[in-house]
């Protein structure tokens, strides 16, 4: 009865394990868009996702965003590398914004001072 038992977690555990190191994209509004122009502060080339740290000028004065990206495995084949965006660049970067009214985002397109794109964000 014992095995049995202990053959049943197994069963139930190993298949919801996978499940619980997904990261979900539900913390934003896929359903809108903002848009912001600021100078990079870091670019994070990281795991699970890369981030993107944006100083843009608000109605109070300087402001610090977050814009959360996919990961450098999928961004690198999207042409992205982790030194494409340096600190000091005047960037533009699109995104959906995160529900909770926080700065913070989800980036959707980043456009460079010339207003072309840089790299590719959807895969």
């Amino acid at each position: 009865m014992r095995r049995l038992f202990l053959l049943l977690c197994l069963l139930v555990a190993v298949p919801v394990a996978p499940a619980l190191a997904h990261h979900s994209f539900a913390p934003f509004d896929q359903s809108k868009m903002v848009t912001y122009k600021g100078t990079v502060s870091e670019f994070q080339w990281t795991n699970p996702h890369s981030w993107l740290i944006l100083k843009v000028k608000g109605e109070q004065g300087e402001e610090v965003w977050s814009f959360e990206m996919l990961s450098p495995n999928v961004l690198r084949r999207m042409g992205w590398t982790r030194d494409i965006l340096k600190a000091g660049d005047v960037i533009t970067v699109t995104a959906n914004p995160a529900r909770d009214g926080s700065k913070a985002g989800l980036v959707v397109d980043v456009l460079g001072p010339d207003g072309k794109p840089i790299g590719g964000v959807a895969p």
